[in-house]
């Protein structure tokens, strides 16, 4: 059984990746869709079935929680798919002073964005094939630290690390890994980001449509890039963080 196991599926970029994964993988038998959210997932998943004939499997699972990520494991061990695609969506930040945000806030950023992602895609890897593709979402969060919001981009600026690094150590297994890099997009990602404090107001004009920006990382991904950063200004930013001396930048962050 070929299967495409998507992580923060019941909502935002992560539903829509679910929900473009059975266009554009047509050989997949079935989607495994990871969030805590049941109700929600199987809302998604009825949809993904009814207009694709594809069959979902709702994995209602708490990533930070040693108990579901025992449950996950089990569950690949018992049935033994081949993971023909992983997208390790899941994932928050919290916008405020890191010196005011409780600590339980930092810690479930890097919990969620990091560890879990870590592990779960430990697990998964021995499922995959010559041929199946892995896509990490990062943020263009991780070009450059940013004030009122260090730990979410830093936990960002991990995943494209590792996602760099475990592709080239995957390569020669014939398994992609694609990294997305979108910057603010239209979704309830902000209704709990910021909790503490708004979002600085500039970013509101360079808010991109989810729907897009999974559009552009699938074609990319398609395409075999190794990068997908949807937007003329987000790609604007990349250079400028790639190549501007950090003594320069941090006038800006």
């Amino acid at each position: 059984m070929r299967i495409a196991l998507i992580t923060g599926a019941s909502s935002g970029i992560g539903k829509w990746f679910a929900l473009y994964t059975a266009c554009y993988r047509k050989h997949i038998d079935e989607l495994w869709l990871v969030a805590r959210s049941k109700r929600n997932l199987k809302t998604v998943g009825e949809k993904i079935t009814c207009h694709t004939g594809i069959p979902c499997r709702v994995v209602s699972a708490d990533l930070t929680s040693k108990e579901d990520m025992f449950y996950i494991e089990q569950l690949l061990i018992r049935q033994d798919p081949e993971i023909d695609l992983l997208i390790n969506c899941a994932g928050y930040g919290m916008i405020g002073s890191f010196k005011k945000m409780p600590p339980r806030d930092l810690r479930g950023m890097i919990r969620l964005n990091c560890e879990a992602l870590t592990v779960l895609t430990k697990l998964c890897i021995p499922y995959m094939h010559r041929g199946s593709m892995m896509i990490n979402v990062a943020s263009a969060a991780a070009f450059l630290p940013q004030s009122d919001f260090a730990v979410y981009a830093a936990t960002k600026s991990y995943v494209l690390s590792l996602s760099r690094a475990i592709g080239k150590e995957l390569k020669k297994l014939g398994i992609r890994v694609v990294t997305v890099c979108p910057g603010c997009i239209n979704t309830p990602f902000f209704t709990r980001a910021e909790q503490y404090q708004g979002m600085k107001p500039f970013k509101k004009f360079f808010m991109a449509n989810p729907r897009a920006v999974v559009r552009q990382a699938m074609m990319d991904a398609a395409a075999g890039k190794r990068m997908s950063i949807y937007g003329g200004t987000i790609r604007v930013l990349y250079w400028i963080a790639k190549w501007m001396p950090d003594a320069v930048l941090r006038l800006f962050y």
